[in-house]
């Protein structure tokens, strides 16, 4: 399993982030550390691709060699308010064509594209029967267009704090199901499972066939290692099930960037010295 690290492009409100854009000549010297901690990927969120300069994007990742995994879209749904379940149908319309257009930039690199919280929440407008319908119905248009690029989307599971809709990963798999495109698949992330599932390692386990991405944060949603969680037994659990994807940090900056950064490369090169 390779190793990647979630930065965003833009900068943005969403804490659990390593790095985040701002002005100025940013990009080249962080991607150049990353480098040179062992990071193997780095997954790049952002609010909307055609804001930023993605010609000079993909010349820094190429630069230092490292593969972009994933890219990041909920953003479009924390700063823009877009989202698959919003009762306006323009909106929903609006939020399938920000997909697009991250597909079109995820194509640059051959990454999968993220469906996290830009699906939006149930909330009190809607009941769960109408959100499952408005969110497979935009999923599929946002599908048969990556599919067209040859490019993935998958749904990540999240917490009951952060959203009412797609928790857990059995409710992940069952839309995947609905939705019934090939290029749909799963991630699931280590600090949602903490929250809501009853045991991280049998849900890896019964996820293997959907399994496409992985997300990496301790139970604090610090760097591995600085939580109660027992990533030996994760890690050992994806090479049981053949996971060969990439672990991506998504992580609170803390104690500081560099040093959460540096934390997880050391963390986990400490587990594979060890299985």
């Amino acid at each position: 399993m390779k190793l990647s690290l979630v930065i965003s492009l833009q900068p943005t409100s969403f804490e659990a982030l390593a790095f985040k854009g701002k002005k100025g000549e940013w990009l080249d010297p962080i991607l150049k550390k990353m480098k040179e901690l062992g990071f193997e990927g780095v997954e790049l969120a952002l609010a909307n691709p055609l804001e930023i300069n993605q010609t000079r994007v993909l010349k820094i990742v190429n630069k230092y060699g490292l593969e972009v995994p994933a890219i990041g879209t909920g953003q479009a749904y924390l700063r823009d308010k877009l989202s698959f379940l919003n009762s306006d149908e323009a909106i929903r319309k609006r939020a399938v064509e920000r997909i697009k257009r991250d597909v079109d930039f995820a194509k640059l690199f051959g990454g999968k594209v993220i469906i996290g919280l830009i699906r939006g929440k149930i909330g009190k407008r809607l009941d769960k029967a109408k959100a499952t319908n408005y969110f497979v119905e935009s999923m599929k248009a946002c599908a048969d267009y990556a599919l067209e690029k040859n490019l993935n989307l998958v749904i990540e599971p999240i917490n009951r704090y952060e959203t009412d809709f797609i928790n857990r990963a059995e409710e992940a798999i069952e839309l995947i199901n609905l939705i019934g495109v090939e290029n749909v698949r799963l991630l699931l992330d280590t600090f949602h499972m903490n929250i809501e599932e009853t045991s991280i390692e049998h849900t890896l386990e019964t996820s293997k066939p959907y399994l496409s991405h992985v997300h990496v944060a301790d139970s604090n949603r610090w760097a591995p290692g600085c939580g109660h969680l027992d990533f030996e037994s994760i890690v050992r659990t994806l090479e049981k099930i053949g996971y060969r994807g990439y672990l991506s940090a998504e992580i609170l900056p803390l104690p500081d960037q560099l040093q959460a950064a540096q934390k997880t490369t050391s963390f986990f090169m400490g587990i594979s010295e060890r299985l």
